[in-house]
Protein backbone atom coordinates (compact mmCIF):
# COMPACT_ATOMS: atom_id res chain seq x y z
CA UNK A 1 0.00 0.00 0.00
CA UNK A 2 1.91 3.00 -0.96
CA UNK A 3 2.12 5.65 1.63
CA UNK A 4 2.07 8.89 -1.24
CA UNK A 5 0.77 8.53 -4.67
CA UNK A 6 2.56 10.99 -7.36
CA UNK A 7 -0.56 12.71 -9.34
CA UNK A 8 -0.67 14.81 -12.27
CA UNK A 9 -2.74 17.62 -11.35
CA UNK A 10 -1.32 21.23 -11.03
CA UNK A 11 -2.74 22.72 -7.95
CA UNK A 12 -3.89 26.50 -8.40
CA UNK A 13 -1.73 28.36 -5.75
CA UNK A 14 -4.25 31.40 -4.19
CA UNK A 15 -3.91 33.10 -0.81
CA UNK A 16 -6.23 32.84 2.19
CA UNK A 17 -7.47 36.42 2.20
CA UNK A 18 -8.96 35.46 -1.41
CA UNK A 19 -11.32 32.70 0.64
CA UNK A 20 -14.84 33.25 1.19
CA UNK A 21 -17.21 30.99 2.84
CA UNK A 22 -17.63 30.36 6.28
CA UNK A 23 -14.69 30.51 8.30
CA UNK A 24 -14.65 32.71 11.40
CA UNK A 25 -12.34 36.02 11.96
CA UNK A 26 -11.30 34.20 14.67
CA UNK A 27 -10.18 30.91 12.90
CA UNK A 28 -8.42 32.74 10.72
CA UNK A 29 -6.66 34.98 12.97
CA UNK A 30 -4.98 31.66 13.97
CA UNK A 31 -3.07 31.61 11.00
CA UNK A 32 -0.31 33.73 8.91
CA UNK A 33 -1.55 35.96 6.15
CA UNK A 34 -0.22 34.03 3.15
CA UNK A 35 -1.38 30.79 3.12
CA UNK A 36 -0.88 29.04 0.16
CA UNK A 37 -3.50 26.70 -0.82
CA UNK A 38 -3.98 24.51 -3.86
CA UNK A 39 -6.86 22.98 -6.26
CA UNK A 40 -8.42 20.66 -4.36
CA UNK A 41 -6.80 17.06 -6.45
CA UNK A 42 -9.56 15.37 -8.28
CA UNK A 43 -10.23 11.63 -9.00
CA UNK A 44 -8.20 10.76 -11.67
CA UNK A 45 -10.06 9.68 -14.51
CA UNK A 46 -8.72 5.84 -15.24
CA UNK A 47 -9.80 5.73 -11.63
CA UNK A 48 -13.19 5.56 -12.22
CA UNK A 49 -13.00 3.35 -16.30
CA UNK A 50 -11.20 0.74 -13.65
CA UNK A 51 -13.80 0.79 -11.40
CA UNK A 52 -16.94 0.19 -13.83
CA UNK A 53 -14.58 -2.45 -15.18
CA UNK A 54 -14.04 -4.23 -11.86
CA UNK A 55 -17.53 -3.92 -11.06
CA UNK A 56 -18.29 -5.62 -14.40
CA UNK A 57 -15.61 -8.30 -14.29
CA UNK A 58 -17.14 -9.26 -10.60
CA UNK A 59 -20.16 -10.10 -12.40
CA UNK A 60 -18.33 -12.93 -14.31
CA UNK A 61 -17.72 -16.57 -13.46
CA UNK A 62 -14.22 -16.31 -11.39
CA UNK A 63 -12.42 -18.71 -9.09
CA UNK A 64 -12.34 -17.73 -5.32
CA UNK A 65 -8.49 -16.13 -5.81
CA UNK A 66 -9.79 -14.01 -8.51
CA UNK A 67 -12.37 -12.68 -6.78
CA UNK A 68 -10.75 -11.99 -4.05
CA UNK A 69 -8.19 -9.94 -6.26
CA UNK A 70 -10.84 -7.85 -7.50
CA UNK A 71 -12.53 -7.05 -4.41
CA UNK A 72 -9.20 -5.97 -2.91
CA UNK A 73 -8.29 -3.81 -5.93
CA UNK A 74 -11.85 -2.28 -6.06
CA UNK A 75 -11.28 -1.43 -2.40
CA UNK A 76 -7.84 0.58 -3.07
CA UNK A 77 -9.54 2.34 -5.91
CA UNK A 78 -12.24 3.30 -3.61
CA UNK A 79 -9.82 4.01 -0.85
CA UNK A 80 -7.77 5.96 -3.03
CA UNK A 81 -11.36 8.33 -3.71
CA UNK A 82 -12.00 8.77 -0.29
CA UNK A 83 -14.49 6.48 -0.19
CA UNK A 84 -13.63 4.64 3.12
CA UNK A 85 -16.93 2.63 4.09
CA UNK A 86 -16.94 0.90 0.33
CA UNK A 87 -13.39 0.21 -0.12
CA UNK A 88 -13.71 -1.28 4.17
CA UNK A 89 -16.75 -3.25 3.36
CA UNK A 90 -15.00 -4.52 -0.07
CA UNK A 91 -11.60 -5.02 1.76
CA UNK A 92 -13.57 -7.53 3.94
CA UNK A 93 -15.18 -9.28 1.12
CA UNK A 94 -11.23 -9.67 -0.37
CA UNK A 95 -10.49 -11.88 2.37
CA UNK A 96 -13.55 -13.82 2.97
CA UNK A 97 -12.49 -15.50 -0.82
CA UNK A 98 -8.60 -15.32 -0.18
CA UNK A 99 -7.27 -14.98 3.80
CA UNK A 100 -3.81 -14.49 2.87
CA UNK A 101 -3.90 -10.99 1.15
CA UNK A 102 -1.64 -8.98 3.49
CA UNK A 103 -2.48 -5.27 1.76
CA UNK A 104 -5.85 -5.94 2.21
CA UNK A 105 -5.21 -6.34 5.92
CA UNK A 106 -3.19 -3.77 6.06
CA UNK A 107 -5.41 -1.16 4.43
CA UNK A 108 -8.25 -2.70 6.93
CA UNK A 109 -6.05 -1.72 9.67
CA UNK A 110 -5.45 1.89 8.60
CA UNK A 111 -9.33 2.28 8.18
CA UNK A 112 -9.51 1.21 11.96
CA UNK A 113 -7.49 3.41 13.15
CA UNK A 114 -8.78 5.88 11.84
CA UNK A 115 -12.19 4.90 13.46
CA UNK A 116 -10.09 4.30 16.62
CA UNK A 117 -10.84 1.05 17.06
CA UNK A 118 -7.58 0.16 17.90
CA UNK A 119 -8.64 -3.84 18.57
CA UNK A 120 -9.64 -4.37 14.85
CA UNK A 121 -6.50 -2.10 13.85
CA UNK A 122 -3.59 -4.35 16.07
CA UNK A 123 -5.71 -7.64 14.57
CA UNK A 124 -5.13 -6.51 10.92
CA UNK A 125 -1.80 -5.20 10.77
CA UNK A 126 -0.68 -8.56 13.10
CA UNK A 127 -2.37 -10.60 10.48
CA UNK A 128 -0.27 -8.58 7.66
CA UNK A 129 2.82 -9.10 9.44
CA UNK A 130 2.28 -12.72 9.90
CA UNK A 131 1.31 -13.42 6.30
CA UNK A 132 4.26 -11.04 4.70
CA UNK A 133 6.99 -10.69 7.69
CA UNK A 134 8.91 -7.74 5.00
CA UNK A 135 5.46 -6.01 4.68
CA UNK A 136 6.90 -2.07 3.40
CA UNK A 137 4.01 -0.25 5.60
CA UNK A 138 2.66 -2.60 8.12
CA UNK A 139 5.20 -1.52 10.63
CA UNK A 140 4.76 1.97 10.12
CA UNK A 141 1.49 2.09 10.42
CA UNK A 142 1.42 -0.17 13.63
CA UNK A 143 3.49 2.22 15.14
CA UNK A 144 0.60 4.68 14.16
CA UNK A 145 -2.01 3.00 15.52
CA UNK A 146 -0.16 2.20 18.59
CA UNK A 147 0.21 6.38 18.80
CA UNK A 148 -2.90 7.30 18.87
CA UNK A 149 -3.80 4.69 21.31
CA UNK A 150 -1.25 6.15 23.41
CA UNK A 151 0.99 2.70 23.64
CA UNK A 152 4.38 4.77 23.14
CA UNK A 153 7.02 2.28 23.89
CA UNK A 154 5.61 -0.13 21.45
CA UNK A 155 5.01 2.12 19.01
CA UNK A 156 8.84 3.69 19.27
CA UNK A 157 9.54 0.12 18.61
CA UNK A 158 7.50 -0.41 15.53
CA UNK A 159 8.54 3.01 14.50
CA UNK A 160 12.06 2.75 14.63
CA UNK A 161 11.68 -0.85 13.39
CA UNK A 162 10.59 0.62 9.66
CA UNK A 163 13.27 3.20 10.11
CA UNK A 164 15.98 0.78 10.21
CA UNK A 165 14.70 -0.46 6.90
CA UNK A 166 14.99 2.64 5.15
CA UNK A 167 17.26 5.09 7.52
CA UNK A 168 17.33 7.77 4.52
CA UNK A 169 13.17 8.21 4.34
CA UNK A 170 12.50 11.65 6.24
CA UNK A 171 8.79 10.77 6.85
CA UNK A 172 9.68 7.51 9.31
CA UNK A 173 12.50 9.72 11.00
CA UNK A 174 9.42 12.78 11.48
CA UNK A 175 7.02 9.80 12.61
CA UNK A 176 9.75 8.69 15.03
CA UNK A 177 10.09 11.48 16.36
CA UNK A 178 6.37 12.32 16.90
CA UNK A 179 6.17 9.08 19.12
CA UNK A 180 9.82 9.93 21.14
CA UNK A 181 8.70 13.09 22.19
CA UNK A 182 5.77 12.04 23.82
CA UNK A 183 8.00 10.08 26.18
CA UNK A 184 10.94 12.43 26.36
CA UNK A 185 11.06 15.65 24.23
CA UNK A 186 15.01 16.51 24.95
CA UNK A 187 15.73 12.77 24.31
CA UNK A 188 13.42 12.86 21.23
CA UNK A 189 14.93 15.98 19.93
CA UNK A 190 18.58 14.54 20.23
CA UNK A 191 17.59 11.29 18.31
CA UNK A 192 15.84 13.78 15.86
CA UNK A 193 19.11 15.61 14.96
CA UNK A 194 21.32 12.41 14.90
CA UNK A 195 18.50 10.75 12.38
CA UNK A 196 18.55 13.74 10.30
CA UNK A 197 22.40 12.98 9.32
CA UNK A 198 21.05 10.63 6.96
CA UNK A 199 18.55 12.14 4.95
CA UNK A 200 19.52 13.63 1.87
CA UNK A 201 19.71 17.49 2.36
CA UNK A 202 17.67 18.36 -0.82
CA UNK A 203 14.76 16.24 0.01
CA UNK A 204 11.39 18.18 0.88
CA UNK A 205 10.87 16.20 3.98
CA UNK A 206 14.12 17.82 5.50
CA UNK A 207 12.44 20.64 5.57
CA UNK A 208 10.33 19.42 7.95
CA UNK A 209 12.96 17.64 10.06
CA UNK A 210 14.30 21.14 10.48
CA UNK A 211 11.30 22.87 11.94
CA UNK A 212 10.71 20.39 14.67
CA UNK A 213 14.52 20.44 15.45
CA UNK A 214 14.37 24.40 16.14
CA UNK A 215 16.30 25.46 13.15
CA UNK A 216 13.11 26.42 11.14
CA UNK A 217 10.78 28.88 12.00
CA UNK A 218 7.07 28.45 11.14
CA UNK A 219 7.56 31.40 9.29
CA UNK A 220 10.59 30.06 7.03
CA UNK A 221 9.03 27.03 6.72
CA UNK A 222 6.05 28.29 5.16
CA UNK A 223 7.97 30.22 2.41
CA UNK A 224 9.73 27.22 1.59
CA UNK A 225 7.11 24.31 1.64
CA UNK A 226 5.96 25.39 -2.29
CA UNK A 227 9.94 24.97 -3.57
CA UNK A 228 11.52 22.71 -5.66
CA UNK A 229 8.23 20.25 -6.35
CA UNK A 230 9.32 16.91 -8.06
CA UNK A 231 8.35 16.25 -11.75
CA UNK A 232 5.19 14.18 -10.54
CA UNK A 233 4.58 16.11 -7.47
CA UNK A 234 1.52 18.36 -7.63
CA UNK A 235 1.11 21.32 -5.26
CA UNK A 236 -1.73 19.99 -3.63
CA UNK A 237 0.71 16.56 -2.80
CA UNK A 238 3.19 18.99 -1.12
CA UNK A 239 0.66 21.03 1.25
CA UNK A 240 -1.00 17.78 2.12
CA UNK A 241 2.04 17.11 4.01
CA UNK A 242 3.39 20.52 5.26
CA UNK A 243 -0.03 21.34 6.80
CA UNK A 244 -0.27 17.80 8.06
CA UNK A 245 2.75 18.36 9.99
CA UNK A 246 2.51 22.34 10.46
CA UNK A 247 -0.70 21.02 12.70
CA UNK A 248 1.05 18.20 14.61
CA UNK A 249 3.90 21.17 15.62
CA UNK A 250 1.21 23.40 16.61
CA UNK A 251 0.55 20.89 19.19
CA UNK A 252 3.81 20.03 20.55
CA UNK A 253 4.06 23.92 20.92
CA UNK A 254 0.81 23.88 22.84
CA UNK A 255 -1.44 25.62 20.52
CA UNK A 256 -4.23 23.57 19.51
CA UNK A 257 -6.56 26.28 17.84
CA UNK A 258 -3.27 26.80 15.38
CA UNK A 259 -3.47 22.88 14.70
CA UNK A 260 -6.88 22.32 14.34
CA UNK A 261 -6.48 25.10 11.41
CA UNK A 262 -3.39 23.63 9.62
CA UNK A 263 -5.25 19.96 9.84
CA UNK A 264 -8.37 21.55 8.17
CA UNK A 265 -6.45 22.91 5.70
CA UNK A 266 -4.47 19.17 4.70
CA UNK A 267 -7.91 17.90 4.70
CA UNK A 268 -9.27 20.40 2.04
CA UNK A 269 -6.25 19.10 -0.58
CA UNK A 270 -8.19 15.55 -1.03
CA UNK A 271 -5.23 13.71 -1.20
CA UNK A 272 -6.82 11.00 0.33
CA UNK A 273 -4.22 8.41 0.02
CA UNK A 274 -1.86 10.72 2.26
CA UNK A 275 -0.91 9.34 5.71
CA UNK A 276 -1.34 12.77 6.54
CA UNK A 277 -4.61 12.96 4.71
CA UNK A 278 -5.72 9.68 6.41
CA UNK A 279 -4.85 11.52 10.18
CA UNK A 280 -5.64 14.62 9.99
CA UNK A 281 -9.47 14.06 10.48
CA UNK A 282 -8.28 12.13 13.44
CA UNK A 283 -6.40 14.93 14.62
CA UNK A 284 -9.38 17.22 14.22
CA UNK A 285 -11.44 14.73 16.00
CA UNK A 286 -9.19 14.50 19.46
CA UNK A 287 -8.29 18.16 19.34
CA UNK A 288 -12.60 18.98 19.56
CA UNK A 289 -13.47 16.25 21.95
CA UNK A 290 -10.02 17.49 24.34
CA UNK A 291 -11.59 21.11 23.51
CA UNK A 292 -14.77 20.03 25.05
CA UNK A 293 -13.82 18.64 27.99
CA UNK A 294 -11.56 21.70 29.33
Amino acid sequence: MPMRRKGTFIGAMLLLGSMTGCASQSSLNQLPQSIVLAEPEQAEFRYEIELARISQMLQEDLTQTQRGELFYRRGALYDAVGLRTLARMDFTRALEYNPRLADAYNFLGIQYTQLQEFDYAYEAFDSAIELNPDHRYAYLNRGIAEYYDARMKISQEDLEYHLENEPSDPYRVIWLFLAENKINSEQAKKSLKENAEKIDKSEWGYQIIKLYAGELSTTEFLQRMTRNLGESETLAERLCEAYFYLGKYMQIQGNPLKAMNYFKLALMTNVYEFVEHRYASLELTRIRSSLLEQ
